[in-house]
């Protein structure tokens, strides 16, 4: 087996990632991964664990507190969903994405065991989230990680990373989400992200809608466990940024921090207070956690494609903003950072343009109704995703708003034009699902001796 064979094998199962859902609880059984890693030798076990749930930020939070436990010395794994360019991205230790010939390995080594779990099929067939995880779990193991920080997937109650009992348990800010899978209200996609919190352990929350917050706090209360608010008992402040790194300041329940990190947007404040609060659990715990650790590694985190900038001479600036909640902070930090303000960039006469695709289940007139107001033009367009949305009804999204988007085939496409309006001094947004993000990021390589930066 080759690893183009690897990954055909893989994916060749029920990828949910590439179809619609089914809401139905009976399809999302915990207990056939369960079968799985005990077949393996019970991978997910070896290790200690963070688990991250929530709708925004969940990403950034998990390689927060990653590389601040390696900068502590520990081998440290991080398994994380979607991916810019490579699905090895979402398997790494220490930093470092698991080799072609180390998942070729591991698949080789699943295959007879998902075949056996699936001729049984006692709880269901294994998805390929579900045989990703478990490779994740297996390449931890391997590689003797102490810790492994793990983003949910989707929700968290029936997620495949769902089958640890970890240190500490991370909700990230919670809205209006795969609302076909997971509720139509905040607080019902509160309930299952809530899935992921088990009795007597301890929990973070990021601040939350009053609504949320009540499920958060009855879901700890009816399982005994310790719940510790961002906001309230660990606040951040931000004290400064530039187009490169920001300043803040958290104040933990054991310590201050000064913190400079190398991810932009208002939002990573608060992110990076859910961090500090989740790793001052583990020191709590008795894990050799220090203060210079926690702010090293929160200083050298690298989590790319979250309001990240290309580009100077034109700026180009890329954001997985997907929903109507992360396109009002995607707003804010373009507003807060480049002056981006209804009729461009401030103090320029070049155009401010949104390039724009997200994937077929989204809220695309909420996300309109946050970016129209902001941008000169607007292209729409799609990734090579199999649930992308296509443009047109991205077009039909902002027209809701007086603005008449452009149509382009595919992203390469819709960066040229918009790159070729936007002249030196102007801007150019690359936002939605993260595979428009990552091809945008791929086809700014290839041109980016034209993009100074």
């Amino acid at each position: 087996m080759d690893y183009k064979q690897a990954e055909e094998y893989l994916f060749g199962y029920t990828d949910y990632e590439k179809m619609p859902m089914p809401h139905d609880p009976a399809f999302y059984d915990l207990r056939r991964v369960e079968e799985l890693l005990s077949r393996l030798g019970n991978p997910h076990l070896a290790a200690r664990s963070v688990h991250i749930a929530g709708t925004k930020g969940k990403g950034s939070v998990a390689a927060m507190i990653a590389s601040a436990l390696v900068a502590s010395g520990y081998t440290t794994g991080l398994y994380t969903s979607p991916h810019l360019h490579t699905w090895r991205e979402r398997v790494r230790v220490n930093g470092e994405l698991i080799s072609e010939p180390e998942f070729v390995k591991l698949v080789a080594r699943l295959k007879p065991e998902v075949e056996a779990v699936n001729r049984r099929a006692t709880y269901g067939r294994l998805t390929t989230f579900e045989l990703l995880t478990a490779l994740g779990f297996a390449f931890f193991k391997a590689k003797k990680a102490e810790f492994q920080v793990l983003e949910v997937g989707m929700g968290g109650r029936f997620d495949a990373t769902n089958v640890i009992n970890p240190e500490v348990a991370v909700i990230t800010s919670i809205s209006l989400d795969h609302t076909d899978v997971l509720g139509d209200s905040p607080a019902r996609i509160a309930g299952e992200k809530t899935g992921i919190i088990k009795s007597g352990s301890t929990v973070v929350s990021a601040p939350q809608i009053d609504e949320v917050a009540r499920v958060i706090t009855e879901a700890c209360q009816s399982r005994g466990a310790r719940l510790i608010r961002v906001g309230s008992d660990v606040t951040g402040q931000g004290s400064g940024f530039d187009t490169s790194r920001q300043r803040l300041e958290v104040k933990g329940r054991l310590n201050n921090y000064q913190l400079s990190i190398p991810l932009l947007g208002q939002y990573q404040l608060e992110n990076a207070a859910v961090a500090v609060a989740a790793l001052e659990v583990l020191v709590e715990k008795g894990f050799h956690i220090s203060r210079p650790s926690i702010i090293n590694g929160l200083g050298g985190v690298s989590w790319p494609g979250r309001f990240q900038i290309l580009s100077r001479q034109p700026l180009l600036v890329v954001d997985g903003a997907h929903n109507p909640d992360s396109a009002r902070r995607l707003r804010q930090s373009l507003e807060q950072y480049f002056g981006l303000a209804a009729g461009g960039v401030r103090g320029s006469p070049e155009p401010a343009i949104l390039v724009i695709g997200v994937s077929n289940d989204k809220d695309i007139a909420g996300i309109a109704a946050e970016l129209a107001p902001l941008f000169d033009r607007v292209i729409a367009t799609r990734s090579l995703h199999p649930r992308a949305m296509a443009a047109a009804p991205i077009v039909a999204g902002f027209a809701k708003y007086g603005v008449e988007a452009q149509l382009a085939g595919d992203v390469p496409t819709a960066l040229r034009l918009a790159l070729g309006i936007a002249g030196e001094e102007g801007l150019v947004c690359v936002a939605g699902s993260l595979f428009v993000v990552g091809e945008a990021m791929a086809q700014a390589e290839i041109i980016k001796p034209e993009l100074p930066l």
